[in-house]
């Protein structure tokens, strides 16, 4: 039997923590790439298929990140990553125009994205007690929360002072301090030892795993409808803003991992989900009805109590139903479905919005949840064995 770590706040958790603090607001600045793109002269839509080009190499990567955590350990690709992502970030110093070099380097910024994020994500579960695995994963992803409500402000007075060359300099700065923090970072030894991972695709198909990347999938689509379409909706209707939205979002969701992030490893997790999704279409449903600027911050309170939980929740799920020799296969299959939902989200939603406006678009990412999560807990209930609550 492979005991694992007992304590909650280790010091490889604090610093995986704060490394991936760093990472996030390197990567949760580019909210404002677009600027750079659009002064560069690129149109709406080559500035989606440049955004783009990121999302599509970090879901075609990910199979390779998870097979070679699970043989090497999570050290290499984390100082790797680290590397890749000071050298992207840097090479935006050198594009004046809209040719090829933007895609290539979008596509290397990209590879360095999923390697960080997936590989960074295991770590932190590798190192989180199992019965305090929800809140535990709760926790690590406040450090990924934070640098979201942040990134907008500190981008905003970087470019009212200064221009992206400055811009791209403090980016690269907080990825320089993100591979700092992860020098002394230690593969956790009760993972030594462990027997072969299967094949890739064999470790991330198995039965009670299937339902998991269903959910995953209807969350990340979901998530699409505010993170890409807030600021357009904002924009045509004069209705809130996007700070006030994602300023109760992202603080309503790190006060309920910070206080109540027990509550799921207490209840259990597939209890929790159910009020924790329901919630997230509840603020979509809420961004229907809005008028003022009380209305958007309502939605983004009930949306942030719905991502608070369902992340953390769907997290600890996938580790708790995968071999431990597996783990970064698993991983890898679940930070690349948010690939996976925004690419597939983007474009559905946006064609809601062209044929019937804002509202249907809410609705429909909102019913989306709602049908998603009845057809997940009759499709896990087949899977799982009766009583089994992970």
């Amino acid at each position: 039997m492979v005991v694992g770590p007992q304590r909650l706040f280790s010091k490889q958790f604090v610093l995986g923590s704060l490394a991936t603090a760093s990472h996030s607001m390197a990567f949760a600045l580019f909210i404002h790439f677009p600027g750079f793109l659009e002064d560069l002269g690129a149109t709406e839509v080559v500035i989606g298929l440049i955004v783009g080009f990121a999302a599509i190499a970090a879901i075609a990567i990910r199979p390779w990140v998870g097979k070679v955590m699970d043989a090497r350990g999570r050290r290499p690709l984390i100082l790797f990553g680290n590397v890749l992502n000071i050298v992207a970030i840097a090479l935006y110093l050198l594009i004046d125009q809209i040719d090829g070099w933007i895609y290539a380097l979008r596509i290397t910024h990209g590879l360095s994205e999923a390697i960080l994020f997936t590989v960074l994500f295991t770590f932190a579960a590798d190192y989180v007690p199992a019965a305090r695995r929800t809140q535990g994963l709760a926790i690590f992803g406040v450090f990924g929360l934070l640098p979201i409500a942040l990134a907008g402000l500190l981008g905003d007075f970087i470019l009212n002072h200064w221009d992206f060359d400055a811009f791209f300099l403090v980016a690269a700065g907080f990825a320089v301090l993100s591979l700092i923090l992860s020098i002394p970072l230690q593969d956790a030894p009760h993972l030594a030892g462990l027997p072969p991972a299967r094949a890739f695709m064999a470790s991330v198909t198995h039965g009670s795993l299937l339902p998991l990347w269903w959910i995953t999938f209807v969350f990340s689509f979901v998530l699409t409808a505010y993170f890409t379409f807030l600021r357009t909706f904002v924009d045509e209707t004069g209705i809130g803003s996007v700070g006030i939205f994602f300023a109760f979002y992202a603080g309503t969701a790190i006060l309920l991992r910070l206080f109540f992030g027990w509550v799921p490893d207490r209840v259990g997790p597939k209890r929790a989900l159910n009020p924790a999704m329901l919630s997230l279409a509840g603020g979509l449903a809420v961004l229907t009805l809005a008028n003022s600027s009380a209305g958007v911050a309502l939605a983004g309170t009930l949306c942030g109590i719905g991502h608070g939980y369902t992340f953390p929740i769907l997290y600890a799920l996938t580790v708790d139903r995968s071999r431990d020799a597996e783990r970064g296969a698993a991983m890898a299959a679940y930070t690349g479905l948010f690939d996976v939902g925004t690419l597939v989200g983007g474009p559905v939603l946006g064609l809601v919005i062209r044929w019937a406006g804002y509202d249907a678009m809410f609705l429909t990412a909102a019913g989306f949840m709602v049908v998603g999560l009845t057809l997940f807990r009759f499709w896990d209930r087949v899977a799982r064995p009766a009583g089994a609550e992970t």
